[in-house]
């Protein structure tokens, strides 16, 4: 036998390991949206994902308008003193311009109202004086200032938004602005919650010397709201594989997808790993990832199931990295990878070759800088990061001042 390497993290020769890269490849052509589309009244869309295009019935705004309060004229003016008699209408937001303003004379105007005929100019109310009637200023001011065209932001029959995609706050103000009050949107995806092993107690019970309080299952629920999903609790099952199988059973009625966290990888009491396995439907589960080593993905009954490793920190940095764009997708959206930024490092790091890495990290200063531990049962470093610095496979060292890929939390949709 071959001395051991004293590295939980060395790569056993022989056995295959997937890069990151790859696995999320694998992941993106083997998924596809599995939630039916429905009609849901805009108000209430928020974070839904499109079903399908949409046009816009209005264009907005749907007539020219002014940007200010002022007094509106035609042609501007050039250089010089002007002196513009005023017309006895005036021209409220929301009012129909049902008149015309005379060539020579000006109208006043408040921010937002349609330009009547006449009218293509609006000066602002604070660069002229008001006297026997009329407006007095010093020119120029150009033909068009302060208006806005029609259509302008968006024209009729314009493509506002594309299926596929998940909507945001802006996204409902621009629909309700062209007149859109209903969306053919995916129903939420439902992602079921289930934690495993012997050694888990609930927060509130009492814990025995060899225990540990189920930090994961909240942990998820969590994350998985926060990705804009419909988080189910499935509970804890005991380190028993007929249990977990009848736990399973009743989960893939349930929901559309399950996280497991904890016996996902080779040991006599990784029942998740084995039960895929028996299934005939384990994708690939040893991925080259730091921390996360463990990580099962398979099918069981028709429903996608993502084995997560039992350490907190892994479980998280694995749903960051492979959850969150493979549950968009189920979701019917767009798949995405992560949006991060280069920084200057705070830190001096060596790195090995052969695994990606995923630092707990945050910005101080313009620098980011990682947490002291890299031990993925550390959870207080999940409290203290803002997210996570990117090492690629490669062999590195990393040199303080050196820019490295930082991805705030936000960066994996979370």
């Amino acid at each position: 036998m071959p001395p051991l390497k004293n590295d939980c993290f060395a790569l056993p020769p022989g056995v295959h390991w997937t890069p990151v890269d790859q696995a999320l490849v694998d992941l993106r052509t083997r998924l596809s949206c599995v939630v039916d589309a429905e009609t849901a009244p805009v108000s209430d869309a928020l974070d839904r994902v499109l079903a399908t295009d949409i046009t816009a019935p209005r264009a907005h705004p749907p007539l020219p308008n002014t940007a200010v309060d002022g007094y509106g004229f035609l042609n501007g003016r050039g250089e010089g003193d002007h002196h513009i008699p005023l017309v006895a209408q005036h021209m409220p937001a929301g009012a129909t311009p049902d008149t015309s303003v005379p060539a020579g004379t000006a109208i006043r105007i408040l921010t937002g109202a349609a330009l009547p005929p006449g009218v293509d100019t609006v000066i602002l109310q604070e660069d002229v004086e008001v006297k026997d009637n009329a407006i007095h200023f010093t020119g120029p001011i150009k033909q068009g200032a302060n208006t806005r065209k029609a259509g302008e932001d968006v024209k009729v029959g314009d493509a506002i938004a594309q299926a596929g995609r998940k909507l945001t706050p802006a996204d409902l103000a621009l629909l309700s602005a062209v007149g859109v009050s209903e969306v053919t949107a995916r129903r939420p995806l439902r992602v079921g919650i289930l934690s495993t092993g012997d050694e888990l107690v609930q927060p509130g019970a009492d814990a025995g010397p060899g225990q540990i309080y189920d930090a994961n299952r909240p942990m998820l629920m969590g994350l998985i709201s926060r990705l804009g999903h419909e988080a189910v609790d499935l509970g804890h099952v005991r380190d028993d594989r007929d249990v977990l199988r009848t736990r399973l059973d009743h989960a893939a009625g349930q929901v559309d997808v399950i996280f497991t966290s904890g016996g996902a990888s080779a040991g006599d009491a990784d029942h998740v790993s084995a039960l895929l396995n028996e299934a005939g439907a384990m994708a690939l589960w040893r991925i080259a990832i730091k921390p996360g080593r463990p990580l099962a993905l398979g099918m069981w009954q028709g429903k996608p199931v993502f084995g997560l490793p039992g350490n907190p920190v892994a479980a998280m940095v694995c749903t960051l990295v492979f959850g969150a764009p493979a549950l968009a997708m189920l979701a019917g959206a767009d798949w995405s990878g992560p949006q991060g930024f280069m920084v200057p490092a705070a830190f001096s790091k060596t790195k090995k070759a052969g695994r990606r890495e995923f630092l707990r990290a945050r910005i101080r200063g313009g620098r980011v800088e990682v947490f002291a531990s890299e031990g993925s049962g550390r959870i207080s470093g999940l409290s203290w990061a803002e997210g996570l610095v990117e090492l690629p496979d490669e062999a590195m060292t990393v040199a303080s001042g050196d820019l490295v890929r930082f991805i705030p939390w936000s960066g994996f949709g979370a």
